[in-house]
């Protein structure tokens, strides 16, 4: 099976080199997960996603519900490192992959509070250069230096308390070797800075190295994508996902705002509009009322649904990433229209002495002027049979 480098998607920042990621696997390295960022990377159709660095304070961290959505598409998500380390510690028990030595930290509850992966880096031109040290690296290189035997227990402690009471934008080796001093003897500086003097691993970049090769092993795998568990999420996410996706077509990714944008200035706008919300509507109380759309009526009304469209197999996958949809959408909005289907065969027991089919027909047609329409060809055809007898 031939890869594509968007087979394998990659969240990266100060944690790991773009370059060296690539190195590691065919990957596409996207900058560190802003929310929605997710979600729109699902446009690319990967089989993986490695969510290793991510934003937060000043712009909307990567959202759960993104990570589950990615999950629920068939999406094997991965992460470590950083703010992957994080939702992976979160989100283990719905199957996100964590992955390296913090996120065991996490899960185990060594280290609790998310701010003990934060830095100050430089921006994207400089290649998101950490500028800092995070805490992270602090736990690790006291665990090491007191396996080197240059660090005790309360020498070791001593250090990490020091670098957590620094803020994570001024927290520098120099800043955390002054904030300890006071708690160290003069012969335990003395091993420190010896042994601080031949370098000390960061232990982030080795977690993202790690998890950049896990997300690349199992995309080397080749498993088939198998649909997670189904979820429904709330208006809310439902609303905000709308809004903040994107469309593919072709090459190009267009913004699902946008699209909305224009669609709301359309003429049939309106009608568009109320058709969906009946359809939702019915399908909505279909389900309070316990029908349920079998398997075979599905694949009914999926099949009839693409025979409208006239759209050949093989255009299928473009056809809907250009309507915003993947198979699991197609499957979602054919089950509205399986449901709703359902609630209008049963409408005369859905409603107190319920509308029978032929009163509906007649409602509508009385409405649209149907009516009109065929009684008068009824009575042309009366009058000209008159005539020729």
């Amino acid at each position: 099976m031939k890869r594509r480098p968007d087979d394998l998607v990659v969240f990266l920042g100060p944690s790991l080199p773009a370059a060296e990621a690539r190195r590691i696997a065919p990957c596409t390295v996207l900058p560190p997960a802003r929310q929605g960022d997710v979600w729109r990377a699902l446009s690319l159709k990967p089989r993986a996603l490695v969510l290793v660095d991510g934003v937060f304070e000043a712009q909307p961290s990567v959202w759960h519900h993104e990570l589950l959505a990615a999950l629920e598409a068939g999406v094997a998500v991965f992460g470590g490192g950083s703010m992957g380390a994080l939702r992976a510690s979160e989100l283990s028990e719905h199957g996100v992959v964590g992955v390296g030595r913090i996120f065991g930290w996490y899960r185990d509850g060594v280290a609790v509070d998310d701010s003990e992966v934060a830095l100050l880096h430089a921006d994207a031109e400089h290649g998101w250069r950490p500028l800092t040290v995070p805490l992270v690296n602090v736990r690790h290189a006291a665990e090491l230096a007191s396996k080197s035997r240059v660090l005790g227990r309360a020498g070791a402690k001593a250090l990490v308390d020091a670098a957590a009471g620094i803020f994570y934008q001024e927290r520098t080796w120099p800043r955390i070797r002054e904030a300890v001093e006071p708690a160290w003897t003069r012969p335990v500086r003395e091993a420190w800075d010896a042994w601080f003097s031949g370098g000390v691993e960061d232990l982030k970049r080795l977690d993202a190295i790690e998890c950049v090769r896990a997300g690349a092993e199992f995309v080397s795998r080749a498993p088939p994508m198998q649909p997670g568990v189904r979820r429904n999420p709330s208006s809310l996410v439902r609303r905000r996902r709308l809004m903040e996706d994107v469309t593919r077509v072709g090459s190009r990714a267009v913004d699902s705002g946008r699209v909305m944008e224009l669609l709301r200035g359309a003429p049939d706008a309106e009608a568009w509009a109320e058709a969906g919300l009946r359809r939702t509507l019915l399908a909505g109380w279909a389900r309070s009322l316990g029908l349920d759309a079998t398997e075979e009526e599905l694949a009914a009304e999926e099949a009839a649904w693409w025979n409208e469209r006239k759209v050949r197999a093989s255009r299928r996958e473009a056809f809907l990433a250009a309507n915003g949809l993947d198979a699991l959408e197609l499957r979602r909005l054919c089950e509205a229209r399986a449901l709703e289907r359902l609630a209008l065969k049963h409408a005369s027991r859905l409603l107190p002495d319920g509308p029978s089919w032929d009163e509906a027909l007649a409602s509508e047609a009385r409405m649209g002027g149907q009516w009109e329409q065929a009684a008068r060809a009824l009575a042309e055809a009366d009058d000209a049979s008159d005539e020729g007898e």
